[in-house]
């Protein structure tokens, strides 16, 4: 049985939706949909209020899907590969399912970002969310192999 809980969404000064994450703790995993044009300061503004969560909440995966989003966020790049991902390491994040933005720009940083965090994590790209949760799934409960 699935049960999510702790919905939020993240809005731009102007009250659009940009992000929106809820977590399913059975599952240990925290969904992340991204909407819109997106830019490096919305993806660092939207992780930040993410990983506050993982002070409240214990989650081991993560489903980030960028299906409904576009822009170039690649200035992001850095922080996300050295900021982000030592304290999501630490707090237990051992996978990420990537689903992938149907934009090019969005695509080429997308896959800038999972060939940084490969060597720390479990990365994955994906087209499509069912594919994404069941790779997933495999994760729960298991030790995370690591590509070296």
């Amino acid at each position: 049985h699935t049960t999510q809980v702790h919905p939020r969404t993240l809005r731009r000064q102007r009250r659009m939706c940009i992000e929106d994450s809820s977590y399913y703790p059975n599952e240990e995993l925290l969904y992340v949909r991204w909407h819109g044009q997106l830019t490096g300061p919305d993806i660092i503004q939207g992780v930040q209020h993410g990983a506050a969560w993982r002070d409240q909440l214990h989650y081991s995966v993560i489903l980030n899907d960028k299906s409904d989003s576009g822009g170039d966020w690649s200035e992001a790049l850095p922080w996300l590969q050295y900021e982000w991902l030592l304290g999501a390491v630490a707090a237990g994040v051992r996978a990420m399912a990537y689903v992938f933005s149907p934009d090019r720009d969005n695509r080429f940083a997308s896959q800038q970002l999972v060939k940084s965090l490969r060597p720390h994590m479990a990365i994955e790209l994906f087209e499509n969310i069912e594919l994404a949760l069941a790779w997933l799934a495999s994760f729960k409960g298991k030790q995370v192999p690591l590509e070296r």
